[in-house]
């Protein structure tokens, strides 16, 4: 049935301005899904375990055709063997660009403001070299990348072809610490400008501080522990099922977590229209969870590994002494022996991501935007490979919903979709964390950004030339077509930008690159008027190709210019679907 496109609009940015309203100054941790820790095991080396295996993958055929203004699959693919969403991006004059859907997306706009697809100029990803690709990107935005010190630091300085207003200060650098003690030591000495992720025990140590400022996120986020079901015992529901009423996750909130943080009851965050609708996780219970794990067929527990990685986020802010508090736990409960290994950011990341870690794991989301979709379809989706084999009980109620524009429209299917996701147990939800930044009292206009991506060149650092921020951890690369982490978007942020973006503090799209793109009234042909006279910092002019040439890059497999730091393309594969199909 097609709908009335004005109504559907005002609800979609309705939503974002219920979020934006939630927690007042608030915020969530970054896009990226990842965990974090210290202590434990610091020595270890991650090679030092059993190697996990990988998954057998499925060989792709690519089914895109590219011509410099033209990407496509046929359109009789789609719905078909291509399960993804895009099919065509065509210049169809110098300034215009138009997408084609496979299906109606009421969240395109919230979408393609995520910096995943900021644009890139059509030279430049064809002849860049892998170090320019990954660490030099050229982009439309108020930074360019001036120096990287591996290791210690990277150097912005301001854009001078920037279409828009000049950055506050000449000189923007990220620096980074795992330790939130360390971050603040360094704001209060006055070496930096603003810190991200402020400890829990040091919130109110900052609010009695005169000389620094506290801004609060919501809790946009979620924490969970992990596990894939291609690997034993985890194949077992009755094992998932056991461990998620085995673990005290009211404990681990009340012991590790800041103010503003939750136990999580559903798996996104309740803000989120429909996030919460259909039964609550599973309470604790040590005796139910052993008898369930007896009747799985384990009465005497079993032996595993519990991954996580050395970076702090908002969604797990003590991630040592909780990991240690879950091994106990399972100890405790369940006679589960659980080997911490902590393993390096991007390794961790990757082997996640791929479904390819052989014990529990400790990770999380930040909302990318403001939709639900952004947190069950990227998580549950049929072809994330993470937790291992989804369920059809709830893949295909997913691509139902993400199709309704309406929320109350859709309510009934996330119910059922949340309730199926709770009986299959991919995951176990824990927290949706509390997390804050802190800024020097002399910073004007200090960011929070409710989708952690804290926009600097807005900032007066007092009247300094260089502004100071110091975050968790360095970026992996600053080529984020490629990338996942949020510490990487963060930095990609300054420097790129997209067809539209986030409201700088709030979470509405809004037009960037381009002036607007206007739907059809199904929303699948999404119709977007470039902004002109914008030039990239090489100094060529944006123009059409350059986004055709950019969703290329991105969306088919057989480009030339799909390369980059993983090859996996994370954000476009799960948001869009890469133009592929299984081969034979």
């Amino acid at each position: 049935m097609k709908r009335n496109i004005s109504v559907l609009l005002s609800l979609v940015v309705l939503a974002s301005l219920v979020l934006a309203a939630c927690g007042g100054t608030a915020a969530t941790e970054a896009p990226a899904t990842e965990a974090a820790a210290t202590e434990v095991a610091a020595t270890e080396a991650p090679a030092a375990t059993e190697a996990p295996v990988e998954p057998t993958p499925i060989p792709d055929v690519s089914i895109a055709t590219f011509d410099g203004t033209s990407l496509s699959v046929p359109a009789a693919e789609c719905n078909g063997d291509y399960i993804g969403a895009v099919q065509s991006v065509v210049a169809t004059d110098e300034n215009t660009v138009t997408f084609t859907l496979c299906r109606p997306d009421p969240a395109f706009l919230s979408k393609i403001a995520f910096s995943p697809f900021s644009i890139y100029p059509s030279e430049w990803l064809e002849t860049a070299t892998t170090t320019d690709l990954l660490e030099k990107p050229i982009g439309t935005g108020p930074y360019v990348v001036s120096e990287w010190n591996r290791g210690e630091s990277v150097t912005f300085t301001a854009n001078p072809t920037h279409w828009g207003a000049a950055p506050e200060a000449e000189t923007l650098v990220f620096r980074w610490s795992s330790e939130s003690a360390a971050r603040l030591l360094e704001l209060q000495s006055g070496t930096v400008d603003g810190i991200d992720n402020i400890g829990p025990d040091d919130f109110q140590t900052v609010r009695d501080d005169a000389n620094l400022a506290l801004l609060e996120r919501p809790a946009l986020n979620v924490f969970y522990v992990g596990m894939t079901n291609t690997f034993a015992p985890f194949d077992n529901q009755g094992v998932r099922q056991a461990i998620a009423m085995g673990i005290d996750r009211q404990r681990i909130v009340d012991n590790f977590y800041p103010a503003g943080s939750e136990v999580a009851s559903h798996f996104t965050p309740c803000a989120i229209p429909n996030g919460c609708v259909g039964d609550a996780w599973y309470e604790f219970d040590a005796e139910a969870a052993k008898a369930k794990l007896a009747e799985a067929g384990f009465p005497d527990g079993f032996s595993t590994k519990l991954y996580y990685r050395d970076v702090v986020r908002g969604y797990l802010p003590n991630v040592s002494t909780v990991a240690q508090d879950i091994q106990a736990q399972l100890k405790e409960n369940l006679n589960i022996d659980a080997e911490i290994v902590v393993m390096e950011s991007g390794a961790f990341i990757d082997a996640s991501g791929t479904g390819s870690l052989d014990g529990l794991y400790l990770l999380g989301w930040g909302a990318d935007y403001p939709h639900i979709t952004n947190f069950l379809d990227y998580h549950f989706g049929a072809a994330n490979p993470q937790f291992g084999e989804q369920s059809s009980t709830y893949t295909d109620l997913l691509v139902e919903g993400a199709q309704i524009g309406i929320p109350a429209d859709a309510e009934s299917i996330y119910i059922e979709a949340n309730n199926a996701i709770r009986e299959f147990v991919p995951m176990i939800p824990v927290a949706h964390g509390g997390s804050a930044t802190a800024y020097r009292a002399d910073v004007t206009n200090p960011q929070a950004a409710p989708l952690t991506n804290e926009f600097f060149a807005v900032s007066d650092p007092g009247g300094r030339d260089v502004f100071v921020w110091m975050q968790n951890a360095e970026p992996i690369s600053m080529f984020c077509a490629d990338e996942s982490d949020g510490e990487s978007l963060r930095a990609c942020e300054q420097v790129t930008e997209a067809l539209y973006s986030y409201v700088v503090n709030g979470t509405d799209a809004v037009p960037a690159l381009a002036e607007s793109c206007t739907p059809n009234e199904d929303l699948t042909v999404w119709t977007c008027a470039l902004r002109q006279g914008v030039t990239f910092s090489d100094g060529t002019t944006l123009n059409a190709a350059d986004v055709v040439a950019t969703f290329n890059m991105g969306l088919n497999i057989d480009s030339p210019t799909h390369r980059g730091n993983t090859g996996t393309f994370f954000y476009y594969d799960y948001l869009w679907g890469l133009m592929k199909k299984p081969g034979g």
